[in-house]
Formats: C-alpha cells, sequence, structure tokens
C-alpha cells in the first residue's frame, strides 16, 4: 500500500518495541529503521519500572522487510518488536479545545477508567496519558481535546467522579505552544 503515489514502494508502519530497558535500544531501533530507507514521523518512547516501550510511526519498506531488519534486536528475546501496516490519515483540524488533566491522589483501582469515562461521554478524547505510582501516590496527567463549551460541564462532571474516588482533579487549558 503505497502513498498516493508520493513514495511508490513505501508504507506507513506502525512499530512498537518492548522489552526490559538497556542503553542503546532508541538507537539501535533508529539505526535499523534509517538503513531501511524508513522515515520516522512520530514517535513515543518511555521507560516504565525498568522496561522500555516505544511507539512510533514511520514510512518505509514492507512489513515484511522491516520485520526481518529488526529481528537481530529480537532474537535474544529481551526485546520484542512489532510492524504493522496501517492507512494514513488524512490531516484532520481539531474540533476540540485542548486541555491538561491531572488527578492525584491515594492509588486505588478504576481512577483512569472512572476519569476517562467522564472525558468520552461529552465527546472528549485523551491524545496523551501518563500516569505514576510513588508509593501510595497515583498521578495522572492527560492531554485532551474537548468540544467547545464542554468545559464547564466536564469539570463539574470530573469533580463529582473525583470525590467519590477521594482524588484531586484539575482541568485547565493547555497552552498550545508547549504540546
Amino acid at each position: 500500500m503505497g502513498l498516493g503515489g508520493e513514495n511508490p514502494g513505501m508504507t506507513e508502519l506502525a512499530i512498537t518495541v518492548i522489552g526490559r530497558d538497556r542503553p542503546g535500544i532508541v538507537a539501535d531501533v533508529a539505526e535499523v529503521l534509517a538503513r531501511l530507507g524508513a522515515n520516522l514521523t512520530d514517535s513515543t518512547m518511555t521507560r516504565l519500572r525498568g522496561h522500555f516501550a516505544m511507539t512510533l510511526i514511520c514510512v518505509g519498506p514492507a512489513v515484511a522487510e522491516a520485520e526481518a531488519a529488526l529481528a537481530p534486536l529480537t532474537a535474544d528475546g529481551q526485546l520484542l518488536a512489532t510492524v504493522r501496516a496501517v492507512v494514513p490519515d488524512a490531516e484532520q483540524a481539531s474540533n476540540g479545545a485542548p486541555y491538561v488533566l491531572a488527578v492525584h491522589g491515594a492509588d486505588r483501582l478504576g481512577i483512569v477508567a472512572a476519569m476517562t469515562r467522564v472525558l468520552a461521554e461529552v465527546g472528549g478524547n485523551v491524545t496523551d496519558l501518563s500516569t505514576r505510582l510513588a508509593g501510595a501516590l497515583y498521578v495522572v496527567v492527560a492531554e485532551v481535546e474537548l468540544p467547545p463549551d464542554a468545559a464547564e460541564q466536564v469539570t463539574a462532571r470530573l469533580a463529582s467522579t473525583a470525590a467519590e474516588l477521594g482524588v484531586e482533579v484539575t482541568l485547565r487549558p493547555a497552552d498550545p505552544d508547549l504540546l
């Protein structure tokens, strides 16, 4: 599946790499992709309690070729890499305004589920999410897009849900220059 003739033979790929963290994983993956002529367009990477997790989108060769090139990195069983072709998204203007949601409080089951459900019920879209557990303190930070005129309604619903969960919540407009 090409990209409308722009890059014949090139495919948009979604690649995930996970495993025990070690120095050099990002460099190793990036070098493999560069040798293939794959252009890295979007990526995110994090370390979670000693485990590495990376997701990236690139325009590159066929899935089988990318899988074969990444195989040496996964041969020892310490990393798992998956590759799949994805359909490129058409450029879409955001229908919402950017906000930052922050939640903190005692760790308990269901915090992320309850808070993101409130957002979803008003048509909000989570565009980035990070959670951390530090001792007994659980912290959620999410970038979200909310439909026009939904902020007041969702703020009240988030406050009610937070009270039920025994956590604190804030929702503030995001500075688009920082996102």
